[in-house]
């Protein structure tokens, strides 16, 4: 985005508004500090140099309270490409991680975030790093995620999911 643009995004988050990113959204705007807060990291590689970057992997749901967990089964497997995240925000709330012991050249250790949400600057910010594959916009679980995040995202109040497990 050009600087009017990012001004414009950034009055609409300041102003209430609602952010859903999807995959590669944390790979740009580098050079926009605010957006890389707002995200919540951004893409630092993937598996890849020597396997496929589409591996299957083990996930666990970390906060099953959130309209985008609430439906998802405390752990499971499912085929993405996993991102390697860098200049992490620690003020997010992370919804879903990845065991990196499940697939081949992960570089972030026990602690790798798959997807997250916070309040940011009187908005609301949704992450998720699935949607790499076809799969991911005709699988139930990661639809039932996105979904979530999208309600979450453009409720402009605080939600509460009601724990259903």
């Amino acid at each position: 985005l050009d600087a009017q643009q990012q001004t414009a995004f950034e009055h609409y988050i300041q102003a209430g508004g609602g952010f859903v990113g999807i995959h590669a959204a944390s790979d740009t705007e580098y050079d926009w500090a605010w957006y890389g807060k707002m995200m919540g990291g951004y893409f630092d590689g993937h598996p890849g140099k020597h396997v496929s970057n589409v591996q299957m992997g083990k996930f666990t749901v970390t906060d099953a309270n959130h309209p985008s967990t609430e439906k998802l089964p405390t752990s499971f497997e499912r085929k993405d490409e996993f991102y390697n995240f860098k200049q992490f925000n620690k003020d997010v709330k992370v919804l879903i991680s990845v065991d990196e012991k499940s697939y081949q050249e992960g570089t972030m250790g026990d602690f790798h975030p798959m997807a997250w949400y916070h309040l940011y600057d009187g908005g609301r910010a949704f992450y998720t790093n699935w949607g790499h594959t076809h799969e991911t916009f005709s699988d139930e679980i990661p639809m039932n995620h996105i979904w979530g995040g999208l309600l979450w995202a453009g409720s402009g109040k605080p939600v509460k999911a009601k724990k259903t497990k």
